[in-house]
């Protein structure tokens, strides 16, 4: 997605649907419709997540590929999960059958508990540090048409090759969490796009990502030319819940995650920034959803010339990845590419 002069320039990704929340009989049609309608509102991916509760993220990204023509799924990988020959054999297999590229979203933690039950005790810096070593085995997997020969302090190879040989122009895209120090010097060790759960877009306006230019972000929206609708919708969708609050606390207990603390602190900090008129945020930006444990990103909420305004904050300090929190029906598709592009021109002028 591009401004109306060209300048700027963006990609915007989804998120599929997650396997715990939607009854069997209703996922895989319903994967199918958001594949489609995020390809449609000019999508370039769709991230697909994985944890000890959902179905397998490559069986999904199937179901991606087979729904779409040209949709990218960015799958969610996990090292507890898969050795890294086995991630590369996915991505040229999937180049092979469907000749479609695949982004990859690399994981280094998850749920504590998640990790404990599958025996992985790492320390959060040293799950970057394996985070590296796996990520560059499956490129160099991927990159070389012989034998790969690599030692590390996680992984080694002897002549290991990887059949079918990927198409160099199907590479995959690398992403991975930016939101702390470790994660990202990850991502510079790797070339790869930073993405964090952002701060609100004036806490940008002197720096810019902490990554550099073309890094990302994971945001959710819903707007319209009426911020009062705006706003009814998104109580509607994400009313406040005491059981979901209690689970966000107890997740914070346990959770060793530097997104995880950043974002709760943002919460304590906007709860005083309300409007006493309305009991709404003075900014578009809103951490409800989060805070009553019904999603992980923060959400943008208001008339479409505020988000806009908002999303074009982002642009201009240097995002260049958004990645959209999981469509409820079409129409929040279309409501997202309707104030990116006009967050692209607020940008670009």
């Amino acid at each position: 997605m591009q401004s109306a002069d060209g300048k700027v320039q963006i990609e915007l990704f989804s998120t599929a649907p997650q396997s715990a929340h939607v009854d069997a009989g209703r996922f895989v049609p319903l994967t199918r419709d958001v594949a489609r309608w995020s390809e449609e509102a000019g999508c370039r991916g769709i991230l697909v997540y994985t944890d000890n509760r959902l179905v397998d993220p490559w069986l999904v990204a199937q179901l991606v590929i087979e729904a779409t023509e040209q949709l990218a799924p960015l799958v969610a990988v996990q090292p507890a999960y898969m050795h890294p020959y086995s991630v590369a054999t996915m991505i040229s297999s999937l180049a092979f059958l469907h000749g479609r590229r695949v982004f990859l979203n690399m994981v280094a933690g998850g749920f504590k508990r998640d990790l404990e039950a599958l025996g992985d005790t790492t320390p959060h810096d040293e799950r970057y540090a394996r985070l590296v070593e796996y990520t560059s085995l499956v490129l160099a997997l991927l990159d070389t048409d012989g034998p790969v020969n690599f030692a590390g302090r996680f992984y080694e190879a002897h002549g290991l090759v990887l059949r079918p040989p990927l198409d160099p122009e199907l590479r995959p895209g690398v992403f991975l969490s930016g939101s702390s120090e470790a994660g990202r010097a990850a991502a510079r060790a790797l070339g790869a796009t930073a993405v964090e759960y952002p701060q609100p877009g004036d806490a940008y306006l002197d720096s810019g990502p902490a990554t550099g230019p073309g890094a990302g972000i994971r945001i959710g929206i819903v707007a319209d030319p009426d911020p009062d609708r705006a706003w009814h919708l998104a109580l509607e969708r994400f009313p406040e819940d005491r059981k979901g609050q209690i689970a966000h606390r107890l997740a914070m207990q346990v959770s060793d995650s530097e997104w995880h603390r950043q974002l709760s602190e943002l919460g304590r900090e906007s709860a005083a920034s309300v409007d006493p008129a309305t009991g709404r945020p003075r900014s578009p930006y809103w951490l409800g959803p989060f805070e009553n444990y019904r999603t992980f990103c923060p959400y943008l909420v208001g008339s479409d010339d505020e988000v806009a305004a908002e999303l074009a904050r982002y642009i201009r300090a240097g995002f260049r990845v958004f990645i959209l929190d999981i469509p409820a029906a079409r129409e929040d598709l279309e409501m997202a590419g309707r104030v990116f592009r006009l967050a692209l021109d607020k940008a670009a002028s």
